[in-house]
C-alpha cells in the first residue's frame, strides 16, 4: 500500500478581488492519503491538481468581471506629468469639439468627443513673463470664454478656432475662478473673493452684480463692530451657480464643524455638501437651507472633492486617491467603483456634458471618460 502526501495552497485566502489581484496571506496545508493501489493514487493526484487549478483561475475571472463593470475609461493625454486638469467644456453646436485646461498653461483640444486630445496653442495667451493657470471655460452657441490666473480673459465667436484677449482692470478684486457664457456677447464672471460681474458687449464693459465681496459681507454681518478687534477674510476655490443673483452675499451656519471642501446643487434643486475626511451631506428638501443630514459613503477616509449629476437619480462623486462613488437613487446610498482604485491620482472634478458624455478630471494629467 502506497502512502502519498499532497501539499497545496489554500486558495480561499490567496486572492482579494481588485482590478489587479495580488496574492495575500497564503497558507500551506498538508494531507496524508493512503492509497489501496497506484491507480487510486494517480486519480487522487489528478483530482487535487485539477481542483487547485480551478480555484486559482476563479479570482482572475472575478478581476476581469470587476474591470468590465467600470463605466469609465482613462484617456491618456499628451501633457507633462504633474499637470492638474481644472476644467472642460464642449461647443454646443458641435458636441465632438471640446477644450480642456489645466495649470502650467495647459490647453488641450478634441474633435472626436474626448476620445483623443491634442495640444492647442492660443497666441493671444502666450506671454514670456507669465505661466497662466486656466481656471474656467464656458460656451454658449459658438461663443466661448476662458478665465485664468494671473488675470486673463479670452473670448471666441467662432467655436474656439480663434481667441481674442480682452483687457481687464488691474483693480479687479481677487483672482477669476469661474465664468459662464449666458447669451449673445454676454457672460458672468466670479472671483475668489466673491465679486461677480456681468457683461453684454463682449467683455469691454463689466457691471457689478453684487454690492460687496465676501470679506466685506462677513465683516459687516459677523464682526463685533469694534475697530481692530476682529477681521474676517473669505475666499472661494470653486463656484456652483444657481439661477439669479442677489445684491449681497448671505452668510449661513455650517451644518458640520469640519472644513467644507465643496458644495453645489443637486438635480432635484437641493444641496450637497462635502467636508474634510470624506463626509457627504445632503440638504433636506430643496432650495437654500441649513438643515443637512450625513450620508454613509465608502470613502476610506479620503476626502470627497466633487459631485456631478448625470440625471435626477444618478450621480458620481470623486475624491482623493482615486475614489469614485456612484448613486442611482438620488444620493441615499453610494457604491464605490473599485475598478478605478488602481489610478494613483486625486480626482478633483466631475463634469457631465449630457447624460451620455461625462469626464472626471484629476492631477497628474488624469482624465476619465464616461462609457455608460
Amino acid at each position: 500500500m502506497a502512502t502519498l502526501q499532497f501539499t497545496f495552497t489554500d486558495s480561499t485566502t490567496l486572492w482579494r478581488p481588485s482590478l489587479h489581484s495580488k496574492p495575500s496571506h497564503s497558507r500551506n496545508r498538508s494531507f496524508v492519503v493512503k492509497a489501496a493501489s497506484l491507480e487510486f493514487s494517480r486519480t487522487r493526484r489528478r483530482f487535487i491538481a485539477e481542483s487547485t487549478a480551478i480555484s486559482l483561475l476563479v479570482p482572475t475571472q472575478l478581476a476581469k468581471s470587476e474591470d468590465a463593470l467600470s463605466e469609465w475609461e482613462r484617456v491618456y493625454l499628451p501633457i507633462d506629468p504633474g499637470v492638474v486638469l481644472l476644467d472642460i467644456a464642449f461647443v454646443p453646436d458641435d458636441p465632438n469639439h471640446g477644450f480642456s485646461f489645466g495649470d502650467g498653461q495647459t490647453i488641450l483640444e478634441t474633435k472626436d468627443g474626448g476620445n483623443t486630445w491634442a495640444p492647442r496653442s492660443i497666441p493671444s495667451a502666450e506671454d514670456e513673463d507669465f505661466n497662466y493657470r486656466f481656471n474656467s471655460i464656458s460656451f454658449k452657441g459658438k461663443e466661448g470664454w476662458i478665465v485664468g490666473k494671473p488675470a486673463i480673459l479670452l473670448y471666441t465667436s467662432d467655436a474656439g478656432e480663434s481667441w481674442e484677449r480682452i483687457p481687464l482692470s488691474a483693480q479687479l478684486p481677487g483672482d477669476m475662478v469661474y465664468i459662464k457664457a449666458t447669451g449673445d456677447k454676454s457672460a458672468e464672471m466670479v472671483t475668489d473673493q466673491g465679486a461677480i460681474y456681468v457683461t453684454s458687449n463682449r467683455g469691454y464693459n463689466w457691471r457689478a452684480a453684487v454690492q460687496e465681496t465676501v470679506s466685506a459681507t462677513l465683516n459687516r454681518t459677523v464682526s463685533s463692530g469694534i475697530s481692530g478687534a476682529s477681521y474676517y477674510i473669505g475666499t472661494f476655490n470653486t463656484v456652483n451657480r444657481s439661477p439669479g443673483w442677489k445684491a449681497f452675499w448671505q452668510p449661513h451656519n455650517r451644518a458640520v464643524a469640519r472644513r467644507i471642501q465643496n458644495m453645489g446643487w443637486r438635480a432635484d434643486g437641493g444641496l450637497w455638501l462635502l467636508v474634510r475626511g470624506g463626509g457627504l451631506y445632503l440638504s433636506k428638501g430643496t432650495g437654500i437651507t441649513e438643515d443637512f443630514e450625513e450620508v454613509t459613503v465608502q470613502s476610506r477616509g479620503f476626502g470627497i472633492l466633487d459631485v456631478g449629476y448625470r440625471s435626477s437619480d444618478e450621480a458620481w462623486a470623486a475624491g482623493g486617491s482615486g475614489i469614485l462613488l456612484r448613486t442611482t437613487n438620488g444620493g441615499k446610498t453610494w457604491i464605490r467603483d473599485k475598478a478605478v482604485d488602481n489610478i494613483a491620482a486625486n480626482l478633483y472634478s466631475v463634469k457631465f456634458i449630457d447624460d451620455k458624455t461625462g469626464f472626471v478630471l484629476g492631477n497628474d494629467g488624469v482624465l476619465l471618460r464616461y462609457l455608460g
